[in-house]
């Protein structure tokens, strides 16, 4: 495998393994909207110089502009159905199916629309990543008992979109990344998350009592969330985006790991041999992708 390959899935696997555990620290949060902007606008301040002394005198042509307010726009719904999803769901539920969603249509998008490849190994190991993680996501389309009920409706939708949303940043920040550095399009994204925010973030008592309550966790996944995307930003332009957002995605594992282990959601035997499925996945993509 050629090195820069090689490189670009270890960050990317790294990737998955900060996002899954940013998403455990929302899960266990009081107020879902409070805990999300609050972690994006600390990592905004200290990102915030950097993006300043890039844009200042840019000479960047009209189509970057464009680019970065959808990236903006894309990143706000994002965190707005995000808080919803882990509101409503468990985190061994709704993110494999967040995640699940953005490996169906990422690659099939690079493929069709950014003049990307991907060999037969690639999407045979793409269908066994989306079997597993909806497998593991505990979602059932009939009827479940009482003692294993499938998810509501409701953060099963929220999940989806979700998955939807990262489909959509994806790939317009492959395309912004023609223009910008991949600090400053992480700062990007981060205006519109805090914007959609901002009302909860104006309230000084939510703020209080989340900080209260988990200060020093909304520190950690001020590091974590950023640091998961910048990974993968940067890996992205050393390998496409087809390759490597579906190996992103064993991120689920380690969310499902958590969710069982440290959240006691049910289904453990299950997830694990769903995770097993994932990671073969993975290995398809890696060595024929």
């Amino acid at each position: 495998m050629d090195h820069a390959i090689l490189m670009s899935m270890l960050l990317v696997i790294a990737s998955g393994l900060i996002n899954a555990i940013s998403g455990f620290f929302t899960k266990r949060s009081m107020d879902k909207a409070v805990f999300l902007g609050s972690m994006i606008g600390l990592a905004g301040i200290v990102l915030l110089p950097h993006f300043v002394m890039e844009m200042w005198g840019a000479n960047l042509p009209p189509i970057a502009y464009v680019l970065f307010i959808l990236s903006m726009l894309i990143e706000g719904l994002n965190g707005y159905l995000l808080s919803k999803a882990y509101i409503f769901g468990d985190l061994s539920q709704v993110y494999p199916i967040m995640r699940g969603t953005g490996v169906i249509f990422t690659p099939i998008i690079g493929v069709l629309f950014l003049g990307e490849s991907l060999a037969v190994w690639g999407w045979l190991g793409i269908a066994g990543i989306t079997v597993g993680i909806f497998l593991l996501s505990g979602w059932q389309p009939g009827a479940a008992t009482k003692a294993d009920k499938q998810l509501a409706m409701r953060p099963v939708l929220f999940a989806v979109s979700v998955g939807v949303c990262i489909t959509g940043y994806t790939v317009v920040d492959k395309m912004a990344l023609d223009y910008i550095s991949p600090l400053s399009l992480l700062e990007v994204g981060n205006f519109g998350f805090v914007l959609v925010f901002l009302p909860k973030l104006l309230n000084r008592e939510l703020v209080r009592q989340e900080f209260a309550l988990n200060g020093k966790f909304i520190v950690l996944a001020a590091i974590c969330a950023p640091s998961s995307y910048l990974l993968f930003l940067v890996a992205m332009q050393m390998a496409p985006v087809s390759h490597l957002a579906p190996v992103r995605e064993i991120g689920t594992v380690f969310a499902a790991m958590l969710g069982v282990w440290l959240l006691k959601e049910r289904q453990g035997p299950k997830r694990i041999v769903s995770a097993a499925m994932i990671v073969l996945g993975i290995s398809l993509i890696g060595i024929g992708g």
